[in-house]
């Protein structure tokens, strides 16, 4: 975990930056989040897979946030979808969720799009499609793992907050509370891929069995 300590610092300094609104901060930190997690993810044994894919969306719509108007927030989350559909198909490939879960999302899905429909004016559709990608990204992280599942709820905490942002109504400690969340959420579904193993998961040579990976140093069929 000692190789996450670029990304803590970075993290720390970005929710400084959005506190003190500090543009430049922002924009020196922000767009480096996702890939420094990217980057994490691939030393620490997973080959370059829909998640990775879903952080390199990521750094994209990041940028594409730090820009001012309409069609900039547009692009952002058209960017996001990219990370939700590859974390969705991602974990769902992994495991599937628990159908009461997924219920209980889409219910939730529901009810916010109700509550926003009318403020949200022209990103009506936009949203609503998007938010439905969310809510499911959200589910399906709970059939991974309870760190996975806390990931996806934290992502869909942040991306509801700018949706409430975006229908006129801005909480206190909006931007905090919005980074927080999202920071959280990426670390939190990285670190539980990572630790899910699984198909994408490079395996590494065993010196105790001359270069031979431990899992199958005794398999007849190994060379």
């Amino acid at each position: 975990m000692r190789r996450l300590a670029p990304f803590g610092v970075v993290a720390a300094v970005e929710l400084v930056g959005v506190a003190l609104d500090n543009a430049v901060l922002q924009w020196l930190t922000k767009p480096l989040l996702a890939p420094l997690l990217l980057l994490w993810l691939l030393r620490s044994g997973r080959r370059f897979d829909l998640v990775a894919l879903g952080l390199v969306f990521a750094t994209a719509g990041d940028v594409a946030l730090l820009l001012p108007g309409e069609p900039a927030f547009l692009v952002g989350m058209g960017c996001f979808l990219g990370t939700q559909v590859s974390l969705i198909v991602a974990f769902t490939r992994h495991r599937r969720p628990p159908v009461p879960v997924v219920a209980g999302y889409l219910v939730l899905w529901a009810a916010a799009n109700v509550v926003l429909w009318g403020p949200l004016g022209a990103l009506r559709l936009p949203v609503l499609g998007y938010s439905l990608a969310l809510c499911l990204m959200a589910a399906a992280a709970a059939g991974v793992s309870t760190r996975a599942a806390a990931g996806g709820a934290f992502f869909l905490v942040s991306d509801l907050l700018i949706g409430v942002d975006a229908a006129g109504t801005t909480l206190p400690g909006h931007g905090l509370l919005v980074m927080g969340t999202y920071i959280a959420a990426l670390l939190l579904l990285t670190t539980a891929w990572a630790a899910a193993g699984g198909p994408g998961t490079a395996r590494r040579p065993d010196r105790r069995t001359g270069g031979v990976p431990a899992a199958r140093a005794g398999d007849p069929a190994t060379p």
